[in-house]
């Protein structure tokens, strides 16, 4: 088949799709990717044909106005305009790939708003991969928009019918916005998160492992839970300067924030650095995207930017981070000890899910972030029983592969 691939957003948002992709070609598939400019080299070095969307998600995390969108009223009014200038070039990106590559099947993001669009153009199905649990109602939790705690069985599903409903109105806004623009005629509005088929309802991939959040016995026969898609550990030479930071003591802490904008660096590099005093641990610290900047270097600290986290986290003895659905998942998979310090969307979700499973610290809200809480959160999270349940979690995850289980499902269409 040839299949294509739609997302956007930062590299939690890519890493699963490039994964499925490389699986889905090694089966024979001819697999196409439409994403961010700056994911080129991933998606390239997979053998996947790349279709550059004209984003760098990089590059717009970074902007103040946007930054300032997750801050104040004020700064959300002032970029949504911009947004809405960004996303009818996405748009008309995404129809131009689509109606180019004539795939046969979609997998997309819910940010790959075009994809049922394009589905039902060319008369050919568009899958939904859920990378978080959040995007179909269900009385089982709430929408990690609303609360990360349950509301109980009425409340959470009224939690997921009020976000829906703003999903539903601010994707429908978008989309009708770019039609009168361009004059591009799509049709009648669509569900995004329902997905396409031209025989019925669309299968739904629900791409996060059941261990941390199983699917929700209220949802439709058509979702189907396949486990998070890991990519496989890549050939890494890792600087020699990292090589012997590893090599010169106990195992060190992993601390990273990817790209979250809003972060208060000062209060995260001091209650950083006096939580390693405290504790006498470690750590190897990422940057990332600038969730961590400035930050001074001693001999317990080796700074850098990026490094693979499947070669990383094997080699570390906790992970703290932002609660991203990816760096959860990565680090559990290897059995380590969590502590989330969240900022937004999902992260308290994901920080509550570790602490209700025991295999981390309760989360430790970013505002809220001292010296003495994450000295505290660090001793929760490499206590010997939480160690050990991490250990055994990871064990259990061990087998999971999102990414083979959806190649296959895909394969069984085609036979």
């Amino acid at each position: 088949m040839k299949i294509l691939l739609m997302t956007i957003g930062s590299r939690g948002d890519v890493q699963p799709f490039t994964a499925i992709g490389a699986r889905l070609k090694s089966s024979g598939h001819d697999v196409h990717m439409a994403a961010d400019t700056g994911f080129s080299q991933m998606i390239a070095a997979e053998g996947l044909t790349h279709h550059a969307l004209p984003l760098d998600f990089q590059e717009v995390s970074q902007d103040p106005e946007m930054q300032a969108a997750l801050t104040s009223f004020s700064g959300a009014v002032k970029a949504f305009s911009l947004a809405s200038d960004l996303m009818n070039k996405q748009f008309s990106a995404m129809w131009q790939i689509g109606l180019e590559v004539k795939p046969d099947l979609i997998l997309h993001h819910f940010k790959g708003v075009m994809a049922p669009y394009l589905a039902r153009r060319l008369n050919v199905p568009a899958w939904p991969v859920m990378l978080q649990p959040g995007f179909v109602p269900t009385r089982a939790y709430p929408q990690f928009f609303v609360s990360s705690r349950s509301l109980g069985s009425l409340g959470n599903l009224a939690s997921h019918k009020m976000v829906d409903a703003g999903i539903r109105f601010a994707s429908r806004l978008m989309v009708k916005r770019w039609v009168k623009a361009t004059g591009t005629d799509v049709g009648d509005v669509m569900d995004l998160q329902a997905g396409y088929s031209p025989n019925g309802s669309a299968t739904r991939l629900h791409a996060y492992s059941p261990h941390i959040v199983p699917l929700a016995p209220d949802m439709p026969p058509t979702d189907k839970q396949v486990g998070y898609a890991f990519s496989e550990p890549a050939p890494f030479t890792p600087p020699q300067n990292l090589e012997n930071f590893l090599s010169e003591g106990e195992r060190p802490i992993f601390v990273g924030f990817g790209s979250m904008p809003g972060i208060n660096h000062e209060q995260i590099n001091t209650a950083l650095i006096g939580a390693l005093k405290q504790t006498g641990l470690r750590a190897v610290v990422v940057t990332g995207w600038g969730g961590i900047r400035d930050l001074p270097v001693g001999s317990k600290v080796h700074v850098l930017e990026s490094v693979p986290y499947p070669w990383l986290f094997p080699q570390v003895a906790a992970v703290v981070h932002h609660g991203g659905s990816g760096t959860t998942h990565e680090g559990l998979r290897w059995g380590r000890p969590t502590v989330i310090c969240p900022l937004f969307a999902d992260q308290p979700f994901f920080g509550q899910q570790v602490a209700r499973l025991g295999i981390g610290s309760n989360p430790l809200a970013q505002k809220h972030l001292t010296a003495d809480r994450l000295a505290s959160a660090l001793d929760q999270a490499m206590s010997e029983k939480v160690m050990a349940k991490a250990k055994s979690f990871g064990c259990e995850m061990a087998d999971e592969d999102g990414a083979t289980t959806i190649t296959e499902m895909v394969n069984a269409i085609t036979t």
